[in-house]
């Protein structure tokens, strides 16, 4: 699918090294999870699959742990699973996932991001229909054919899988998600350096001067917004 997900990590994480805020978003996060149902990881898919997120991002235990144990207790903050879709320069689109307590606030901030930065917010579906919702796995590795077999003996279907720079990316529909990730444990896989459900653009487009500079600068401050989980568009970074 040629995400080139190896480097998108790289780069994500070294943007995010020592960043506390991304530390408070897991937080949050894995607070909701464990509120929405047992706060037990292993009777809880949901919250295994944010720890298991959190993981590859270095969150430390503590965190995970005093988030868990705050759902345990009498928090009683209410969060909203919201979802914004718009547009960028030159036919960029950029989907938005945030969790808040405040939804108006929420709804200002991203609408500001955009209008200040050359785009526009749109309707819900006004994007979405031009991403593929898919699950991806990655772990250090450079055999994808064997991954592929492997699979494929344990009756697992998946959407892709390929060699990115000394990493097996594994693209799965949605809903295999945890039953290929098990898999790959039992094979005596422990680390996974990718493992999100993610918005990918069926179709990429390539920004240059003006339009470039204004949509990274948008990308920046959407990611920044304290209620903001997770931003997917349709751009060509990888250079």
């Amino acid at each position: 699918m040629g995400r080139k997900w190896a480097n998108i990590k790289e780069k994500k994480a070294a943007k995010d090294a020592n960043n506390s805020r991304v530390y408070a978003k897991f937080g949050i996060e894995i607070y909701v999870a464990a509120k929405s149902g047992d706060p037990d990881p292993q009777a809880n898919q949901k919250l295994r699959f944010v720890i298991e997120r959190a993981k590859t991002y270095n969150v430390p235990k503590h965190i995970i742990d005093r988030a868990i144990e705050k759902a345990k207790g009498s928090g009683d903050e209410q969060y909203s699973e919201l979802r914004y879709e718009g547009f960028g320069p030159n036919g960029s689109m950029v989907i938005v996932d945030a969790l808040t307590n405040n939804v108006n606030r929420t709804a200002s901030d991203v609408r500001a991001a955009f209008g200040k930065n050359g785009g526009n917010m749109g309707v819900s579906g006004a994007v979405a229909y031009m991403f593929d919702h898919t699950g991806v796995i990655g772990f250090a590795g450079d055999d994808a054919d064997d991954i592929l077999e492997y699979l494929m003996e344990k009756e697992i279907d998946v959407r892709d899988v390929t060699e990115e720079d000394g990493q097996i990316i594994v693209y799965t529909e949605p809903e295999d998600f945890h039953t290929v990730q098990e898999a790959l444990k039992e094979k005596g896989i422990e680390e996974f350096s990718v493992s999100e459900l993610e918005m990918i653009a069926q179709n990429d487009v390539e920004l240059s001067g003006e339009d470039l500079e204004k949509f990274e600068k948008m990308i920046d401050v959407l990611e920044d917004l304290d209620d903001v989980q997770k931003v997917y568009h349709n751009v060509d970074l990888d250079d």
